[in-house]
C-alpha cells in the first residue's frame, strides 16, 4: 500500500479530520485515534436514523474504519506524556481543535515539532487562525451559509437551500488529505516536515471558484433562475425536468437541437441570440413538454442524439443499475459477529479499488498494546 509504514495519530472527531485520517488509512497508513476518555469522540454519538453498529453510531465507524483508538486526557500531565511519546514515533498529528486549544494542551505546533522535527501537523479548523470569525462554530451548515453556497441552490421563490450533504466538511477532509501527502512527499526529499492548515471557509469559497470567479470578473450578482435552477450563470435547458412518470436532467445543449429532437417546432425555432437572456421562459417551455412524456421515452431520443441527459435516481434505483453494480462502490465492514455495509475509499491504485473491512474501534481498546509498547521503547532508549 502507498503509505505502508506511516504513522498517523487523529485527535480530530465527527467529520473533516476523521475523514482526511480515514483517507490515509484507506491508502495504508496506521491511524491512531486518539479519543476522550470520557465518550470518546463525539460523533460515536451521533446516530442517523437511529442506527448504531456495535458500540457506536454507523456513521462513525463509516468515518472511522480501519483505525485503532487510543484513549487519554490531554489535561492530564502523565497521559500527555504518552501522547508525546507517540508523537516522537509519528509521521502525522491530525486536530480539528479551535484555534488556540492545541497550544493550551501543551500540543501546538512548536512543541510538536520539538518532539519530532520530521512530523507533518495538519490542522482544519473552521475559519482559520484569525479575522473577526476566528471563534465561531465551525459546522458545515453554518459555513454554507456565511459563505455563499445556500444562496445558489433552488429556485428564485426559494428560501436559500443547503445541500443536503455535509459537502464542506467532507471537501475540507479531502483537502486536509492532499496538504498531508504533499507535505510527505517534502518530507522524502528533503527530510523536513512541516505544517499543513485547512479551514471550512476556505474550503467553502474554493469550491464556488466556478460562479464566484465569474462574479469576480464583472458577471454581476448570481441570481437564481425563476424555473428549475441548477446554476446560477448557466443558460437553458440546465436543470432538472418532471416527466410524465418521473424526472430527468439535462445539461447543456443547443435549445434548437433540443426543440428538435424531442418534437418542439417553438423550441427549434428559439433565436440563439435570447437563450441567456429568455433562460425562465425557455426551462418553462422545456418543463411544459416533457411532462407529456415518460422518462424512458425522453431519455432515448436523447442518448440517441448524444445529448447531454440523465435519468435522476433515487438509492434502491441507483443499486439496482448494472453501472452502479460495475463501480463495486459498497463494502461490507465487520466488528465481532457484526456486519455493516458501507462505502468504500473512492481511490484505485494500480487498478485496484482499495478496501477496508475492519469498522472502527472501540474507545481505547488500543491502549494496553500501545502503552505496553512506549514502555519497551523507552526502555530501549
Amino acid at each position: 500500500m502507498p503509505l505502508d509504514g506511516i504513522v498517523v495519530l487523529d485527535l480530530s472527531q465527527f467529520l473533516a479530520g476523521p475523514s482526511a485520517a480515514l483517507r490515509l488509512a484507506d491508502l495504508g497508513a496506521k491511524v491512531i485515534k486518539v479519543e476522550r476518555r470520557a465518550g470518546g469522540d463525539a460523533g460515536r454519538s451521533l446516530e442517523l436514523a437511529g442506527q448504531r453498529f456495535g458500540d457506536a453510531s454507523t456513521l462513525f465507524h463509516t468515518i472511522n474504519r480501519n483505525k485503532e483508538s487510543y484513549a487519554a486526557d490531554l489535561k492530564d500531565p502523565a497521559e500527555r506524556a504518552q501522547v508525546e511519546a507517540l508523537v516522537r514515533g509519528a509521521d502525522v498529528v491530525i486536530h480539528n481543535f479551535r484555534p488556540g486549544v492545541m497550544d493550551r494542551l501543551g500540543l501546538g505546533y512548536a512543541r510538536i515539532a520539538e518532539l519530532n522535527p520530521r512530523i507533518v501537523y495538519a490542522g482544519v479548523s473552521g475559519y482559520g487562525d484569525t479575522g473577526p470569525w476566528r471563534d465561531r462554530p465551525g459546522q458545515d451548515l453554518l459555513v454554507q451559509a456565511l459563505s455563499g453556497i445556500t444562496t445558489l441552490s433552488g429556485d428564485r421563490d426559494q428560501a436559500p437551500t443547503p445541500t443536503a450533504l455535509a459537502i464542506v466538511d467532507m471537501s475540507a477532509g479531502a483537502q486536509l488529505a492532499i496538504g498531508i501527502l504533499s507535505l510527505l512527499v517534502r518530507r522524502g526529499v528533503t527530510g523536513r516536515g512541516g505544517r499543513v492548515d485547512v479551514s471550512l471557509i476556505d474550503t467553502a469559497i474554493d469550491l464556488q471558484f466556478e460562479p464566484l470567479t465569474v462574479f469576480l470578473n464583472g458577471g454581476g450578482a448570481p441570481e437564481r433562475g425563476e424555473v428549475r435552477n441548477a446554476n446560477v450563470y448557466l443558460p437553458a435547458p440546465y436543470g432538472i425536468y418532471d416527466t410524465a412518470d418521473g424526472h430527468i436532467a439535462l445539461a447543456m445543449m443547443p435549445i434548437d437541437t433540443l426543440g428538435t429532437v424531442i418534437g418542439n417546432d417553438r423550441l427549434a425555432a428559439w433565436p440563439a441570440a435570447q437563450w441567456l437572456g429568455e433562460r425562465d421562459a425557455i426551462k418553462a417551455e422545456i418543463a411544459a413538454h416533457l411532462a407529456t412524456g415518460t422518462s424512458a421515452h425522453w431519455l432515448a431520443l436523447l442518448d440517441a442524439a448524444g445529448l447531454w441527459v440523465a435519468p435522476v435516481l433515487d438509492w434502491p434505483a441507483l443499486i439496482a443499475e448494472p453501472g452502479f453494480q460495475a463501480l463495486d462502490a459498497i463494502q461490507t465492514i465487520t466488528s465481532g459477529t457484526e456486519t455493516m455495509r458501507t462505502t468504500r475509499s473512492p481511490i484505485r491504485i494500480d487498478g485496484h479499488r482499495l478496501e477496508a473491512p475492519r469498522a472502527a474501534p472501540m474507545l481505547g481498546e488500543a491502549n494496553v498494546r500501545i502503552d505496553s509498547e512506549l514502555r519497551h521503547a523507552e526502555g530501549q532508549r
